[in-house]
């Protein structure tokens, strides 16, 4: 499958079997993120990789919209210096997110972003040092068959190309 084809059939899972992600699996969704691009290639992240069940389920209250973290197979939590202090550490923590989960979606591994609002809780629960932050965690497993086939949120789809790319300018 090319990258493009990857990145059309991409879509968010919330709903996972129980069928445990294997370490070559996880090593691969994890590399992926560690390829991605950073700001001068200061590759200002780490990442925490949590299979414990409990853990997930606590890490799962963290966020008002961070439920599907509690039935993952995996999740994977993006760690950075305080994004306050230099906004592009958030976009790359997006880019590292955005490759683990197509490279996921290639090997049949579903994902979804789940943003943490509770930093300091998550921080009990994973007890990372207090100089790095996390602002974004992604469950990652196998798709129920009821979640490939739900529909997309948005019932119509995707904006219309024309709606969202400007040429040479605003006008």
């Amino acid at each position: 499958m090319s990258a493009y084809d990857v990145i059309r059939a991409k879509r968010a899972i919330r709903q996972f079997t129980d069928q445990p992600i294997s370490d070559e699996v996880a090593h691969t969704i994890l590399n992926a993120g560690r390829l991605a691009q950073s700001s001068k290639n200061l590759q200002e992240r780490t990442f925490i990789a949590i299979r414990d069940r409990e853990t997930l389920k606590a890490l799962s209250t963290c966020g008002e919209w961070a439920g599907h973290l509690a039935g993952a197979a995996m999740g994977i939590a993006i760690l950075t210096p305080d994004p306050t202090i230099k906004f592009q550490l958030m976009f790359d923590a997006g880019q590292s997110a955005a490759y683990m989960q197509l490279a996921a979606w290639e090997l049949g591994v579903g994902s979804c972003l789940a943003s943490i609002y509770d930093g300091e809780k998550a921080r009990g629960i994973l007890n990372f040092p207090v100089e790095w932050h996390l602002r974004i965690a992604i469950s990652f497993g196998y798709p129920t068959a009821e979640a490939l086939a739900e529909r997309p949120a948005r019932p119509e789809g995707r904006k219309e190309f024309d709606t969202l790319v400007k040429w040479d300018g605003w006008s």
